[in-house]
């Protein structure tokens, strides 16, 4: 027989030539298993147990924009919000009441640019310079915990280098035997033949890119993202195994631009608009150019024709921009310190090596702290015409390397950095909460407080609807209906942040 024919037979025989066909994930009950009872491990960061919950006279922010309502009465019960009433209302029988005044209930946070890593540069010196190879270990004892105690309740690892370890990590705390999130794990960086961290897997073409998604997506994973060197052949033959399969797939881009991107079907697209190089000169297809969208995003206004246009591509084609503005807020003029209860979770290592960053900000010359300040400026500006042109806008921190950013309080400052941008605090919550939850498909069960939906609160003193810095003042968590205590989470992981 002609080796010309076979091919054509196994098309027409529905054989080897298609993929096999595949169920497609049920993300519910892929990232909301039913809750489990808190384990040995989990017990001692239980504040209130399971049981009939009423917090009174309690402030809520619900999560879809609406405005905060004063003086309401909440009623927890089997893991589910079972009422939302007022104040004055009496609470029924076999409730164990909290008195919450003073205090704001918020949807629990949706960590849409998350990780469960630590970038480390071995021997790492003040002015920067280090010794190859940048090694990334996995923080699979601190990152859950500390995600938690700053009220994520659900997230997206968003780039994994150790997928089976968050796999695993995942699955430990649905069963109740780890503290921890709700997790969408996402599978290994999707990156091209070069890249600067040596624990990345190089895809080697567009049936590579295939491959790699339909393992991972067997072995447990639910989301995918591109990296920075990765093809448009490699990039298409992802997004549409990760689309037979029902998941999703996000990218970090450089070698492929955003309307690239979106003409290939991704998802969604990360960091703002900080990483487009569409505009960056000398641009090559495939190829990620040093200026890495630098250009782009100086030259890109809401105003200008190519930003205008941008928005426009990316609205109607429905993909998603995640912001993750604490990442790029040494641009910003306002750039401050961490605060001291942020550094002591930190290693010696960690600690010291973020200082000699912050230290190296304060050295930039005056012309690259304008040519920053006009990326920072140009990005805020992107966002809020993304959004009000009627786009999806996400939110995370993207907590890697030098304790710039720390899982939990990164996720906190990327809700306080939309509110810098011009964003209410009542917006800014709902890009932080309730819009990570319609991405994912899981509206109806999280990102918003109403009757019928999960547990899965922050309880915090004060008012972020007036004062959004009260986002950080965390008094309680609950997930699936149990109220988790942050002081003894963050204690536990104290001056570990960079070990594991």
């Amino acid at each position: 027989m002609s080796r010309t024919l076979i091919p054509l037979i196994a098309l027409l025989l529905g054989t080897a030539a298609s993929p096999a066909k595949v169920e497609k994930v049920d993300m519910a009950a892929a990232i909301l298993p039913p809750p489990a009872k808190p384990g040995k491990a989990v017990a001692p960061f239980v504040k209130y147990g399971e049981g009939r919950i009423a917090l009174a006279h309690v402030r809520v922010i619900d999560g879809t924009g609406a405005p905060a309502t004063d003086d309401r009465l909440v009623l927890i019960d089997g893991g589910k919000i079972v009422g939302i009433g007022a104040g004055s209302d009496s609470v029924p029988a076999g409730y164990r009441v909290i008195d919450a005044t003073g205090q704001t209930m918020m949807p629990g946070i949706v960590g849409m640019h998350d990780h469960m890593y630590y970038a480390a540069r071995p021997n790492l010196t003040s002015d920067g310079k280090s010794e190859p190879p940048i090694m990334v270990p996995e923080m699979a004892f601190s990152s859950p915990r500390l995600y938690l105690a700053a009220g994520v309740t659900t997230m997206r690892t968003t780039g994994a280098v150790e997928p089976a370890t968050d796999v695993n990590i995942k699955r430990a705390i649905d069963r109740g035997d780890l503290p921890g999130p709700h997790m969408d794990v996402t599978g290994p960086y999707l990156e091209g033949a070069s890249s600067p961290f040596i624990q990345m897997q190089r895809l080697k073409d567009a049936d590579d890119a295939r491959r790699v998604v339909a393992f991972w997506a067997d072995h447990g994973v639910t989301s995918f993202k591109a990296y920075m060197n990765i093809t448009r052949d490699e990039l298409k033959a992802a997004i549409d195994e990760a689309h037979r399969r029902g998941l999703k797939l996000t990218g970090h881009l450089c070698s492929v631009t955003f309307p690239e991107a979106a003409a290939l079907g991704i998802d969604d697209l990360e960091h703002g608009f900080f990483v487009n190089t569409q505009l960056d000169p000398g641009k090559t297809p495939d190829t990620c150019p040093d200026s890495g969208g630098d250009p782009t995003l100086t030259a890109m206004t809401p105003g200008s024709a190519a930003g205008a246009a941008l928005i426009k591509l990316l609205v109607d084609r429905h993909v998603a921009v995640t912001s993750t503005l604490p990442v790029f807020e040494d641009a910003s003029p306002s750039y401050k310190i961490l605060p001291s209860r942020q550094l002591e979770l930190l290693t010696v290592e960690a600690r010291t090596a973020y200082l000699y960053g912050f230290a190296r900000v304060g050295r930039r010359s005056d012309a690259a702290r304008e040519e920053l300040a006009t990326l920072w400026t140009n990005e805020l500006a992107m966002e809020r015409a993304f959004v009000a042109a009627g786009g999806l806008l996400l939110a995370g921190p993207d907590p890697t390397g030098d304790g710039h950013v720390l899982p939990g309080f990164g996720d906190q400052r990327a809700i306080e950095l939309l509110v810098d941008a011009g964003f209410s605090p009542i917006e800014a919550i709902r890009i932080g909460t309730f819009n990570g939850a319609i991405y994912l498909g899981l509206a109806d069960r999280i990102g918003s407080i109403a009757a019928g939906k999960h547990a899965d609160l922050l309880l915090v003193r004060g008012d972020p609807s007036r004062r959004i810095t009260d986002i950080e003042n965390v008094e309680a968590v609950f997930k699936d209906g149990i109220g988790y205590d942050p002081a003894a989470l963050l204690a536990s992981v104290r001056g570990r942040y960079g070990q594991y």
